[in-house]
């Protein structure tokens, strides 16, 4: 580049964005009133390469909490956008959700087969492992200037690592939370010391980021993603929802969202008692399926077994999220450990029955009716859920995780964000009176 000293007029030269000052001194002139400045310019290289940033997705889970996000980003002029989708996104068994990324024209930079059609703790191990290897092979030949990872399933390990041995800065959404009835817990906690810029879904989890170390700011509240869904996507009307669904809904209906609870060593314990009290509920229900956690294929088999016993009861392997959306506004309660229970499920004041420790700790709204796994309390906590008192009650009620408008502040910070030095975190000055 060639840099050049002239002589300029200052307000006509602080006018115009295209300069770019490197070095510059006033110089007296007794000519003109207006003050004159002598300024070294560097040439602006209008060819800058785009920044590259890639998006981890594992499941349908996470990728309906990353869609707008990925929207804003490849509609973005200064980003070369990548998604790498790994694990159960390329599973038969829960739904092949690949075609939806797919379908939706994401540019997908690679595909990792890497879960193992296992139903323990060391198939979700190793299913760890064998994403490490892929992933190493798919960052040397697309490596991200900036990696953006979601929340807390075991597989986002891997990424983590990854950029951590190749120096890929990381963003993580959703850190700072808590579910201390999951190993979830251990690996949100993970991904924030590994990662270098957050995206909290509340105040109060920013402020838990900032007290785990992280610098100020480094942490950014900007609400759940997922509830830019509820602004900005078009859900289904009754009629619609039957259609997609395949079912005429019946009064009362109640979704079922379950997850093996993954910090118990028998990761299925609580779901005893789920089971029992759902064979005496009356009612419609529909199931979902569960993470490909060690205990999810039991639960599934165990789902089946109930719905070939039960009249109007239907399982449902995988829900788009402008369907599952479109369900939580229109059934009547919701009951099972999922965190959509919390996060979403709080928008339409839909009550939610949540059983057992699994998530344990989250910030949550009113319309939250918390229970132990006991087939008795869970029976008697959805009729309460059903009674239209309690829905009434729940009129006007606010979400903490906040209004939809996530997307377009995770990408602001981004696209803007200096990569240089990013990598390097100041540590935090310890307390006077802290003691070894």
């Amino acid at each position: 580049m060639i840099a050049s000293l002239e002589t300029i007029d200052l307000r006509r030269f602080l006018a115009s964005p295209k300069n770019n000052i490197t070095a510059f001194f006033l110089a007296a002139d007794s000519m003109s009133r207006a003050p004159v400045i002598h300024v070294k310019k560097q040439a602006v290289n209008i060819n800058r390469p785009k920044r590259r940033i890639g998006v981890v997705t594992t499941s349908r889970a996470d990728y309906s909490h990353l869609y707008w996000v990925l929207r804003e980003l490849a509609a973005h002029p200064d980003v070369e956008l990548g998604v790498i989708a790994i694990g159960p996104h390329l599973s038969p068994g829960y739904g092949n959700t690949i075609a939806e990324i797919e379908r939706d024209g994401f540019p997908i930079k690679t595909r990792i087969e890497c879960l193992l059609s296992s139903d323990s703790d060391i198939g979700m191990a190793k299913t760890i492992g064998v994403a490490i290897l892929g992933l190493a092979d798919a960052f040397a030949a697309w490596r991200p200037d900036l990696l953006l990872l979601i929340a807390d399933r075991y597989e986002m390990l891997a990424p983590a690592s990854v950029a951590l041995a190749l120096r890929i800065p990381i963003a993580h959404i959703e850190g700072g939370e808590i579910s201390q009835g999951a190993i979830d817990d251990h690996v949100r906690n993970a991904l924030t010391k590994l990662a270098h810029i957050h995206f909290t879904s509340t105040d109060t989890a920013r402020r838990r980021v900032i007290f785990m170390g992280e610098e100020p700011w480094r942490v950014h509240h900007v609400g759940a993603p997922s509830l830019d869904h509820l602004r900005r996507s078009k859900l289904l009307d009754h009629a619609a929802l039957e259609s997609r669904l395949g079912i005429r809904f019946s009064s009362p209906t109640i979704l079922a969202a379950w997850h093996p609870v993954t910090i118990l060593r028998d990761t299925t314990q609580e779901a005893d008692s789920l089971f029992s009290a759902l064979a005496t509920i009356p009612g419609q229900l529909l199931f979902v399926y569960p993470n490909s956690d060690a205990g999810s294929h039991s639960f599934i088999e165990r789902a089946k077994s109930l719905a070939l016993k039960r009249l109007d009861t239907y399982i449902f392997v995988n829900l788009d999220v402008v369907t599952y959306c479109s369900l939580l506004g229109q059934v009547d309660a919701m009951v099972g450990n999922s965190s959509s229970g919390i996060m979403e499920a709080a928008s339409f004041g839909l009550p939610v029955v949540n059983v057992g420790i699994r998530q344990q700790g989250r910030e949550r709204a009113r319309n939250i009716i918390d229970t132990p796994a006991d087939s008795h309390l869970i029976a008697a906590a959805v009729k309460r859920a059903l009674n239209p008192s309690f829905r009434k009650r729940l009129h006007g009620m606010i979400n903490p995780y906040g209004s939809g408008t996530a997307a377009k502040s995770i990408v602001r910070v981004l696209t803007s964000v200096s990569l240089d030095n990013l990598l390097v975190k100041q540590p935090t000055p310890l307390p006077r009176s802290a003691k070894p």
